[in-house]
């Protein structure tokens, strides 16, 4: 990164846009924790994706015009594989756990494509990370605490669900030499709809008109979500940024109280502030790193 690009950076913009990341993200998971108590959580997967499609219809019209090699076809066949099973597993398990604990489990999506990006990627993992990736691990263990009471089946789904995000975000982040940011969210949405539609189509009940309603306030939320964090991406950088994403804890914590009757559990928000104290230490360490490699461009300049 240049002096130039650092200079460009605007902190308050990107904490700015990061917390509204943060509200759209957290009254998404309320929309489909409401909406999955109304229809099989598969189904409404499938709707959500499908009306989603409405907000990424520039992209789709110039995809036909797009040249990619059959690698790349494979890969984005392979992320939408994979992206059905961490939206299959994260809309169910909003129906069986809390909020505060889906949003906490979130958190660790940076440490699995960190662990992945080292593992088939070849990035290196240095001691410290290592050290982070454990106090996360250990933050994970708080949240669930296994042994201490019983877990369900809404805290291993979130478990997949981090796990397969994850190899998501691996594999875009290879597609990315080769597509557009455009193209591969569009992509994305279009194979993600065609996996749902048979798992589905299985448990279809009738749709309202109301529900179909909420669906698509759904897929809004989910792509003005997005939107917002890769804004905040743009203005500053990520050690910025990333620190704010903790308040959602805090957020999906009350709306869970006071929408869902939903006990407040300190253990949880602990066990959420140390993945996300590793997560934020990582990132912290990654923009140091960054500028100590990255040559100052008038350090030349006589």
């Amino acid at each position: 990164m240049s002096v130039t690009d650092i200079s460009e950076h605007r902190p308050a913009h990107g904490i700015a846009w990061m917390l509204a990341a943060g509200f759209l993200f957290v009254g998404l998971n309320v929309l489909v924790k409401y909406v999955g108590q109304t229809m099989p959580s598969s189904q409404a997967a499938f709707l959500r994706f499908l009306f989603g499609l409405l907000f990424v219809l520039p992209a789709l019209v110039k995809l036909p015009q797009a040249r990619f090699s059959p690698l790349v076809w494979r890969l984005f066949v392979a992320r939408g594989v994979v992206h059905v099973g961490a939206v299959l597993c994260w809309f169910y398990a909003m129906t069986q756990i809390t909020i505060a604990e889906v949003t906490a489990m979130n958190y660790l999506n940076p440490i699995y494509v960190m662990l992945g990006a080292a593992l088939f990627l070849g990035e290196t993992f240095s001691t410290r990370r290592m050290m982070a990736v454990g106090v996360a691990f250990l933050g994970v263990l708080v949240v669930l605490r296994p042994g201490v009471r019983e877990l369900g089946d809404g805290h291993l789904a979130m478990v997949f669900t981090a796990i397969f995000l994850g190899a998501s975000y691996l594999i875009a982040k290879r597609l990315s030499q080769d597509a557009t940011a455009a193209q591969i969210v569009a992509m994305m949405s279009v194979t993600v709809t065609i996996g749902l539609l048979p798992v589905a189509w299985y448990v279809w009940e009738p749709v309202t008109l109301v529900q179909a309603g909420w669906l698509v306030v759904v897929a809004f939320f989910a792509t003005a979500g997005h939107y917002s964090m890769t804004r905040a991406f743009a203005e500053a950088p990520v050690s910025v940024t990333q620190p704010v994403t903790f308040l959602q804890i805090i957020w999906a914590s009350m709306v869970g109280v006071f929408l869902f009757n939903e006990p407040i559990d300190m253990w949880v928000v602990v066990g959420a502030g140390m993945i996300m104290a590793a997560v934020t230490y990582i990132t912290w360490r990654e923009a140091v790193l960054k500028r100590r490699v990255t040559p100052n461009p008038n350090a030349t300049k006589t």
